[in-house]
């Protein structure tokens, strides 16, 4: 981690993650790669047992909104994310690459906000459903499928549970 960088873990806060790809390149821009991206993010959220609030897949980065993790931290759940889909999209050693792919996919490191209030909870979420109309992909957020706006819109269940609290256990303090 670089110097003076410092992560609040562990007080419970939401968590708004900005990812970039590699030197910004457009790496998510074909609808297959961010089919996958979503579909790695699913597993990443089953396996982690964290809540998913909101999410977007721009061609070259993602934005999202999480609750901490009930296994490890923000950091690990990026690392895992990153990391598996980068091995489903990169070559491996020895396979032939028809056309040139980068041998990175994510920029290292992410921007992680602490979320402490309702306001801000709101704030982000729009943020991230107005990121393809801002970015002039889609003249409005519904269009954009690669987002989590149709689910608070109109209740239709995407490829990754949104607000699945579920899977987080009660945590009882002791006096």
């Amino acid at each position: 981690m670089p110097w003076g960088l410092k992560r609040f873990y562990g007080s419970g806060d939401l968590h708004f993650i900005t990812c970039s790809c590699y030197r910004r390149q457009a790496f998510l821009s074909s609808a297959q790669r961010r089919d996958l991206f979503l579909a790695v993010l699913e597993q990443v959220r089953q396996r982690y047992s964290f809540v998913v609030l909101g999410y977007v897949v721009m061609p070259e980065h993602i934005h999202l909104l999480l609750s901490e993790p009930e296994k490890g931290n923000p950091s690990v759940v990026m690392q895992a994310l990153k990391l598996s889909f980068a091995r489903r999209t990169i070559p491996r050693r020895g396979e032939t690459r028809p056309e040139a792919k980068p041998v990175h996919v994510w920029q290292p490191r992410f921007y992680d906000y602490n979320v402490r209030s309702q306001h801000k909870r709101v704030e982000k979420l729009r943020y991230i459903h107005r990121n393809p109309v801002r970015r002039g992909l889609v003249e409005s957020p519904e269009q954009w499928q690669w987002s989590s706006f149709r689910d608070y819109a109109y209740g239709e269940s995407g490829p990754v549970r949104v607000n699945d609290w579920t899977v987080l256990k009660m945590k009882v303090r002791r006096a």
